[in-house]
């Protein structure tokens, strides 16, 4: 039985992610910070439920010692992320970012995949096929972001694509550091979720397609790679 923790998963795409993958026959641990809504979310999909706050060592710590106790882990999804906004749901451009804006979006989208892949490796080194599935983002590829033609071009924020594209580097250096696990870095596309005030063009059933594909890739899988729906991404 393949055991998988999701973070960010009582909603969105994550909560999508998780019913899938308990259909496809995973044990799935929804993490959540907020311990009732993650576990409104689990009974719902037939998961079960960990308080995870991917900013908070602590919690952190206590969630890889629960899922430890009961018996480990093969699949980590680091799904739970942040866009920044402002009160009135526009996006934080050039002009208005802080330093304390980037760092908050930094906390969640960048320090929290580094802060619960560290506290759980050494459960994904016991597994005989571990993956990690970094959820990114399209606004993370240096080469959409300086193509006048794609989309992602004319996005005027600037704290949320540097994150995500750390997360595309930090995705690279993990799997050289560690070749044994699959682990690779997914583009779900414009999703309508309430990160970005359900603005977003396609469905979490849609968005959740790569990012449940790529969680369930065999030992022969690709690793250090970018994905979305329809392949391999420019990074």
């Amino acid at each position: 039985m393949t055991t998988t923790l999701i973070t960010g998963a009582n909603k969105g795409l994550g909560r999508e992610t998780a019913r899938r993958l308990v259909e496809a026959g995973h044990t799935v641990w929804v993490g959540s910070r907020d311990a009732e809504r993650g576990r409104r979310a689990a009974r719902e999909v037939g998961a079960r439920a960990v308080v995870l706050d991917v900013t908070d060592d602590a919690s952190v710590a206590a969630a890889a010692a629960t899922i430890e106790a009961e018996g480990g882990l093969d699949v980590l999804v680091n799904n739970a992320g942040i866009e920044g906004r402002t009160e009135d749901n526009g996006v934080i451009g050039a002009a208005e970012v802080t330093a304390d804006e980037m760092r908050r979006t930094f906390e969640t989208n960048v320090f929290g995949v580094v802060r619960v892949t560290h506290a759980f490796l050494p459960l994904l080194h016991r597994s005989a096929a571990p993956v990690v599935v970094n959820v990114g983002s399209g606004l993370g590829s240096m080469a959409r972001l300086t193509d006048p033609a794609d989309p992602a071009y004319g996005y005027p924020g600037v704290a949320y694509p540097a994150s995500k594209a750390t997360v595309n580097a930090l995705t690279i250096q993990y799997a050289k550091a560690f070749p044994q696990l699959r682990i690779n870095v997914v583009e779900p596309g414009f999703t309508a979720t309430d990160l970005n005030g359900h603005s977003g063009v396609q469905t979490v059933e849609q968005g959740a397609e790569i990012i449940v594909r790529m969680a369930t890739i065999g030992p022969d899988g690709p690793t250090g790679g970018y994905f979305d729906a329809a392949g391999p991404l420019s990074w």
